[in-house]
Order: C-alpha cells, then sequence, then structure tokens
C-alpha cells in the first residue's frame, strides 16, 4: 500500500474540496434560481404532491444503494471479480426497488387522498433502477478521488434537470415539470458516470462478498434511519396539516437547506476516503475534524443566519406573497442547517474507526425521538414542526458526539473552540441586521430593504471575523496556498 504524507493528503483534501466545490457551486446556482422562478408558476399543490412521492422513493432509493458505495471505498482491497458481484447485486437490487415502487403507488396515493399520485410514483421510480447501474462506479471514482469528475457530472445533471424543469413547467404541465426533470438528471448522470468508470457485472456469492457487506449493512441502517427522522417531518406535515401546507413547508425546506447542504455534501464526499486513509491515527483524525469543523461552520453559519434574519423580506421579494406561510419554516429551518452542516463529519469518522455498530445504534435512537416530536409539534402548524427539529435534534446527537470525543480524545472544548469564530460572527450579523429594522423607516417596500440586511449583515460578519478571528483567515489564506501548490 502507498503511504501518503500528511501535506500529501492535506493537499488532495484541500484539492479535492477546491475542484468539486467550483462545479457544486455552479449547479447549486442554477438550481436555486430554477427553483425560485418555477415557484412563481406553479403552485403550492404541485410541490406537495411530488414531495409524497419522494417520501417514500427517497427511502427506497437509499436502500437500494445498500451502502455499497462506503464498503468499496474503505475496503480497498476487493478484487475485481468482488467489485462485480457488488455490482451485480447492487442492479439486482435496483429491479426489485423499481418493483417494488410500482406496487406501492396505488397505497401511496389512497393513503394521501391524491389520485395522481399513482402515476407520479411511477414514473419517479424510474431513477431509482437508473441509479442502480452507477453505485459502483461512482465509489470506484471517490475512492480514487476523482472528485472533480465527478462534481462535472453532477453539475450537468442539476443544469440539464434545471433547464427540463424550467421548459416544462412554462409549458404548463404542472408538477409532471418536476417529475420529468427529475428522470431527465438520473438518466444524464448514470450516462456520464458509466462513460466515464465502466464496470463490470458478477453474480453475487454471499460468502465472497461479506466483507464488504459488512460495513454496508451498518450504513444502510443508519442512511435509513436518518432518512425516516429527516422526512417524518413531511409526512406529518403532509397526512396532518394538508397538501397546501406540505408545500409550503417543503419550499422552505429547499431553500434553506439547498446551499448549507450543497457545502456539507461537498465536503463529505472528500473526507470519508481521507479518514479512512488515517483511521489509526488518533492526532491526525482530530486535526481534520476540528480544522473541518470550523471551516464548515465559517461558511455555512452565515448563510444559515443571514437567511433565517431576512427569511420575511426574501419571501416578498423572491417567491411573491403567495408563499408567506413558508416564512416561519423558512426562519427556523435556516438556523437547524447550518447547525447541521457540521454533524456529517461525526458518523464518517465512526465508521472508519470500527464503530459503524454503535452508530447504527444512535441514528435508530433519534429515529424514535424525532417523528414523535414533529407529530407533537404540528399541533402549531409547519412552525412548530421546524420548532420541534431545532429543540431535539442537537439533544438527541450528543450520545455521538460523546463516543466520537472519547474515541479520539477530543476534548468538547475544543470541539466548541473550533465553532467560535462562526458563531461569535454570526452574533454579530444579528446584532447589525436587528438594529437596521429599527432605524429603518417603516414606509420602505420590503426590496431596497432585503438589499440593506443583506449588505449590512454580510459586512458586519467579514468585519467580526477580520478583527475577531485573524487566525482563522490565515489559516484560511494557508488553505488556498496549498491548493495552489
Amino acid at each position: 500500500m502507498t503511504i501518503v504524507s500528511a501535506r500529501d493528503l492535506d493537499r488532495q483534501l484541500v484539492r479535492g474540496i477546491a475542484w468539486t466545490g467550483a462545479m457544486k457551486w455552479f449547479g447549486q446556482i442554477v438550481s436555486w434560481a430554477s427553483t425560485i422562478v418555477v415557484a412563481r408558476l406553479l403552485e403550492p399543490e404541485d410541490y406537495g404532491v411530488v414531495a409524497m412521492a419522494t417520501l417514500f422513493l427517497g427511502l427506497v432509493t437509499l436502500v437500494n444503494e445498500f451502502g455499497l458505495g462506503a464498503a468499496i471505498v474503505a475496503h480497498r482491497d476487493l478484487s475485481p471479480d468482488q467489485r462485480a458481484q457488488i455490482n451485480g447485486f447492487a442492479v439486482l437490487v435496483g429491479v426489485a426497488a423499481y418493483a417494488v415502487c410500482a406496487a406501492a403507488a396505488m397505497p401511496l396515493a389512497m393513503f394521501f387522498g391524491v389520485a395522481e399520485l399513482r402515476s407520479v410514483v411511477i414514473v419517479m421510480s424510474i431513477p431509482v433502477a437508473i441509479g442502480a447501474l452507477r453505485t459502483v462506479p461512482t465509489a470506484r471514482l471517490e475512492r480514487d478521488l476523482r472528485f472533480k469528475l465527478l462534481a462535472g457530472i453532477e453539475g450537468m445533471q442539476v443544469s440539464l434537470q434545471a433547464v427540463v424543469v424550467f421548459a416544462l413547467a412554462l409549458a404548463g404541465l404542472g408538477y409532471w415539470a418536476l417529475v420529468l426533470g427529475s428522470v431527465a438528471g438520473a438518466v444524464v448522470s448514470t450516462g456520464l458516470t458509466l462513460a466515464c468508470r465502466p464496470s463490470g457485472f458478477a453474480w453475487p456469492e454471499p460468502e465472497s462478498i461479506r466483507s464488504a457487506l459488512a460495513l454496508s449493512k451498518h450504513v444502510l441502517v443508519t442512511r435509513v434511519a436518518w432518512y425516516v427522522q429527516s422526512n417524518a417531518d413531511f409526512l406529518v406535515a403532509g397526512r396532518v396539516l394538508g397538501q397546501a401546507a406540505l408545500g409550503a413547508y417543503t419550499l422552505g425546506w429547499t431553500i434553506a437547506s439547498a446551499p448549507v447542504d450543497k457545502i456539507t455534501a461537498l465536503v463529505a464526499r472528500v473526507t470519508f476516503p481521507v479518514f479512512a486513509s488515517v483511521q489509526d491515527d488518533v492526532v491526525a483524525l482530530r486535526r481534520y475534524l476540528l480544522t473541518l469543523t470550523e471551516g464548515l461552520a465559517v461558511l455555512t453559519f452565515a448563510a444559515g443566519v443571514g437567511l433565517a434574519l431576512v427569511a420575511d423580506d426574501f419571501v416578498y421579494v423572491v417567491l411573491g406573497p403567495k408563499w408567506e406561510a413558508a416564512i416561519m419554516p423558512l426562519r427556523l429551518l435556516a438556523i437547524l442547517a447550518a447547525y447541521r452542516a457540521t454533524t456529517p463529519l461525526l458518523p464518517q469518522i465512526l465508521n472508519v474507526i470500527g464503530e459503524s455498530r454503535f452508530g447504527m445504534y444512535a441514528a435508530l435512537a433519534k429515529t424514535l425521538l424525532l417523528p414523535a416530536a414533529f407529530y407533537a409539534g404540528s399541533g402549531w402548524g409547519v412552525s412548530g414542526i421546524a420548532t420541534a427539529w431545532l429543540l431535539i435534534h442537537p439533544v438527541a446527537a450528543l450520545p455521538t458526539y460523546s463516543r466520537v470525543f472519547g474515541r479520539i480524545g477530543l476534548a468538547a472544548t475544543d470541539y466548541l473552540r473550533s465553532l467560535w469564530p462562526a458563531a461569535s460572527s454570526a452574533l454579530a450579523m444579528t446584532a447589525a441586521v436587528l438594529a437596521l429594522r429599527l432605524v429603518l423607516p417603516p414606509h420602505w417596500t420590503p426590496a431596497p430593504r432585503l438589499a440593506l440586511e443583506i449588505f449590512a449583515g454580510g459586512a458586519a460578519y467579514l468585519l467580526a471575523m477580520a478583527t475577531l478571528h485573524r487566525r482563522c483567515l490565515h489559516a484560511l489564506a494557508d488553505v488556498v496556498k496549498l491548493a495552489r501548490g
């Protein structure tokens, strides 16, 4: 096995994030702009019916992947025949998953009381089968640190999907614009991935791939548990509060989470192979966790807290008055998104240090707590559901923090210290925006007020970083130099 120096590994990490980030943000800008434009063409009910289908299909997609990608990345000694068997297993699971989706279409339509949901589920299930073909090729590209190529594929998928959705929405197809756009994106992504990394197929022999499936089982259960947690709120909103409320909540979640989740997904794609490379070096694991947490917080706290502060003016100016119901969930979910951005690194460390079973049980415990909290919160509407997220999720994550900190010898104070630059700068941003609102004339329209709030908040955040946390800025400058060098 090739020994990689710490500096070389740092360079691979930074360059992987840099190359991936450029294309991911291009795709995010396209996607977010498309969402804003299409939201003016469609109705909340259109988003609601697609959200109902996504609740089920997202879970099937997770099961369809079966955690095999993580197994390919973590087990670097797999033979070509073993990879071919895993690829064959992935395709078999994909075919079975599509059959399950088609069979569940009618019961889902009856459950939600929306007849058109049946055809939507059947068509939106096509990417489930197609996606099985790219599970192993994508994992092999990740293992080989081909992040620039992966980002390019994702950018092309997002761009094409945005164009298709906009064109079909403009043509008056309603929710079918969202449905057919997702299918088009899946076809392009799979085709490009297979062209870049062809992989053979073989009939799976359980004994031959048992070691790879051991980790994949824990990863699968953990992901399914997370999916249940993160979609139970949509289920409760749709079932208890109705289609229009679900549409408002879904759009609020999408706008609040999209920019932050893109940053997190960007870093998470690169960090897992890096963590796996230093899994026996707790000093390196601590260093990477603290450095990455600090960087993630600096980027995401500004976006999340800033959006929460201007949520009301943002909705009126960008989306229009018909989306007024999305203001409060957007505000609460934006704060949640800023916090969630720093948490995905912890399960990754559990997986590489042999604690994937604990991560699985911790995820299952949260699955018992969060849905009950969402149902209780629904008594206060979609804002109550969003509040349940903020109250329960940080508390439920405490066992994971404790386990990771104990295994790698990290003090909780050191971890909190890594969050302080972003947290203190976000407090300065909050003070600036709230003070500005006190002095602005009440007759101002939302558009100029929003522009001034964004400027003042951003300036306060940057000023706080520059005056209070120069060390952090110097560290970011060193990262840029490392990427160039």
